[in-house]
């Protein structure tokens, strides 16, 4: 029986790539596409795919929050992760969320199919740059950086924040009252010593978090 997987990605020319290194499998099946961590949620509770190739930075809710609701409604599937982020706090987060696996988009073809099987199976499978980034750090006990602070979901609004979306848009998404959203921003700034979106933004430059360039989401900053 075929391994049956759910594409998420919000570049339809990545899924066309992935579909066609996939088609080319023995034993794989593309069940469907999905362009946004709602859709990639939906379908996992409909469709329950096997395995999720999930990007991160997405419209809506994002690879990180869409990786946990599937954890929660469809346990049996398995997510493996392709980003563009190697470096942390993404891959350690994304873990912590439920993928069973972590690969970077500059991975070969051969690697995709390999992360496939191999999770399917009921092992983890990180791509060999992300796993010594995590064994290094493990050895050093960790770096010692702000990001370190944030708990998840302080995260998961970090990362809405700085791609633009504004509070309003926050709660609705992620089903928390607006008042909640802005105290968790506010904690933010808090937490990583900067007075507005736009120094957040900054800062997630600063850590690789984000490719310079404008928030465009909603409006840039709006609360």
């Amino acid at each position: 029986m075929s391994i049956r997987v759910l594409l998420v990605d919000d570049h339809a020319l990545v899924r066309t790539g992935i579909r066609h290194i996939l088609d080319e499998s023995t034993g794989i099946e593309v069940l469907a596409e999905a362009s946004s961590g709602e859709d990639a949620v939906d379908m996992a509770r409909s469709e329950k795919p096997d395995v999720v190739l999930m990007d991160v930075n997405m419209p809506g809710i994002g690879g990180m929050e869409a990786t946990r609701k599937i954890a929660a409604v469809a346990p049996e599937t398995k997510v493996i992760v392709v980003s563009v982020h190697a470096s942390d706090p993404y891959p350690s987060r994304l873990m912590e969320a439920g993928a069973q696996g972590y690969l970077t988009k500059d991975c070969s073809g051969d690697e995709i199919v390999t992360a496939v099987r191999r999770v399917h199976a009921g092992e983890r499978y990180l791509a060999a740059e992300i796993a010594r980034k995590l064994a290094d750090s493990l050895l050093s006990g960790g770096k010692d950086t702000p990001l370190d602070q944030l708990s998840q979901r302080e995260l998961q609004v970090m990362l809405m924040i700085i791609q633009g979306h504004s509070v309003q848009s926050i709660s609705d998404k992620l089903f928390l009252s607006p008042k909640t959203v802005s105290t968790y921003r506010h904690r933010l700034f808090q937490k990583l010593d900067v007075e507005n979106d736009v120094g957040l933004a900054r800062f997630a430059i600063r850590h690789g978090l984000l490719e310079e360039g404008p928030m465009d989401a909603d409006e840039p900053g709006k609360a």
